[in-house]
């Protein structure tokens, strides 16, 4: 149930290849995780409805989108079958026996998850993963593997509406990487100490032989690592972490970097994702194949031949000298990073930032203030106003118009939109050559990225 999140249709995928029939629901389904439920032939009903329980399956994995008074979980009640969250399941079947490696933080996950998975496949070790982001070597986001390691992200969202707990916690974590610790998910978080807290009972599970790698820049972090129970290797770009690096270089599509370890430079090391942000998800799994013993030069290789991750800083296209770009940033921190490395990568072009506020936090006034701070980086901002939360307050709602407004005070060229159409009419007459389109949504946004390239070439024709 709610087969569509990528956790679960990773979950469906893995159940699948383990020799399961497996069908799901769900409600307003996107690519990329629709196309590939529908490639590896599971049933998908759109929608939810006690039908959806005909016939009666065995075991239902509930996502944490199922509330408790959906019809579907209503009838799951009243029939008795037995039910399992994600997490839960992810533990017992596949993290059992295994060597765990969770990456969690408020950002950098997916990237920093899928890169150590990648390259821990590159050096021949073929762990299994479960990642919130299709890998592009894998062209999934999911893989049981026949190794000893097997590599999750860890959300700290909730687990179930009959777990409420975080996620991560059903984890087993032997190796754990916290990139950041900032504050999210308003709908289940009352404030930033409760933030804190869930990351603090992620740390107090650690073993004692267990290593926590830990991004010492943010001071959140270095707060919570003082009370770990296991050794703490920290990163960062300041001085004094275990691994830090220099003479960063940004290209277009690639990164070089020196690598500090202890201050003592290691060789030069090159990514193809651009930013400082990247440089730190890299030297995260950097950190992490030194405690696995795995060879410095094997380290170098793989990291500089990862493909990346779909929807993250994705190039979706190019039409007439016009790149279009897709990413997953919604928090403001993640906003900033993203536009900053894309500002770097295409030094000299004009950056278009379309932005589509869809979490439940940024549709809230939460981050109001702060989304006006972190655009900087981009010529023009264009913002699709979001569909309202319910049974909220409307000077509790974010508001695009408002945000537009503060833009244009700071000097910045903002358009507010109500709904994706406009955007596209308005991208389609003002686009030239060379310019730098990048959609910032956790959503398929109307699947305007690929609805701009095909007018784009239409208009090129």
């Amino acid at each position: 149930m709610g087969i569509c999140g990528t956790g679960m249709g990773a979950m469906a995928g893995l159940l699948k290849e383990s020799g399961y029939i497996i069908t799901g629901s769900d409600s307003g389904v996107y690519p990329p995780m629709s196309e590939y439920l529908a490639a590896a032939g599971i049933t998908v009903m759109d929608g939810y409805s006690s039908a959806n329980l005909k016939p009666r399956p065995d075991l239902v994995v509930v996502g944490n989108v199922i509330r408790q008074v959906n019809p579907e979980a209503q009838e799951l009640a009243r029939l008795g079958v037995t039910y399992i969250s994600m997490p839960q399941l992810l533990s017992e079947k596949f993290l059992t026996g295994k060597r765990s490696l969770v990456v969690a933080g408020t950002h950098g996950k997916t990237t920093t998850s899928s890169l150590m998975a990648t390259m821990l496949a590159g050096a021949g070790l073929d762990p299994g993963f479960m990642i919130g982001g299709i890998v592009q070597a894998f062209k999934a986001n999911f893989r049981i593997g026949k190794g000893e390691n097997f590599v999750v992200e860890g959300d700290e969202y909730d687990t179930a509406f009959f777990d409420k707990g975080p996620k991560f916690l059903h984890y087993q974590p032997h190796i754990a990487i916290i990139t950041s610790v900032e504050f999210d998910h308003a709908d289940i978080y009352a404030d930033f100490e409760a933030v804190k807290s869930s990351f603090a009972r992620l740390i107090a599970i650690m073993p004692r032989d267990g290593v926590l790698v830990a991004c010492f820049d943010d001071p959140a972090v270095r707060e919570l690592c003082a009370d770990a129970p296991c050794r703490v290797v920290s990163y960062g770009g300041g001085k004094g972490f275990d691994l830090s690096y220099a003479d960063m270089q940004v290209g277009r599509q690639s990164t070089v970097f020196t690598l500090l370890v202890k201050g003592q430079e290691r060789g030069e090391y090159h990514s193809v994702m651009p930013g400082h942000h990247n440089v730190l998800n890299s030297l995260a799994v950097l950190a992490v194949f030194t405690e696995l013993g795995i060879d410095a030069e094997i380290s170098r290789r793989e990291l500089a031949a990862f493909a990346g991750v779909r929807r993250r800083q994705e190039v979706r296209g190019v039409v007439a000298g016009i790149t279009v770009i897709d990413d997953f940033a919604h928090h403001p921190t993640a906003v900033a990073e993203t536009l900053t490395a894309l500002r770097q990568a295409y030094d000299g072009q004009r950056l278009v930032a379309v932005f589509e506020p869809r979490t439940n936090s940024s549709r809230r006034t939460i981050f109001q203030k702060k989304y006006a701070t972190v655009f900087g980086a981009a010529d023009e901002v264009l913002i699709k106003e979001p569909d309202p939360l319910v049974n909220i307050s409307k000077e509790e709602l974010f508001s695009s118009v408002k945000l537009a407004e503060d833009l244009q005070r700071g000097g910045q060229k903002a358009r507010s939109f109500t709904d994706t159409e406009a955007i596209l009419a308005h991208l389609e007459s003002s686009l030239q050559g060379d310019d730098v389109v990048v959609i910032l949504s956790n959503g398929g946004f109307d699947n305007i990225h690929q609805r701009l390239l095909d007018s784009l070439k239409e208009r090129t024709a």
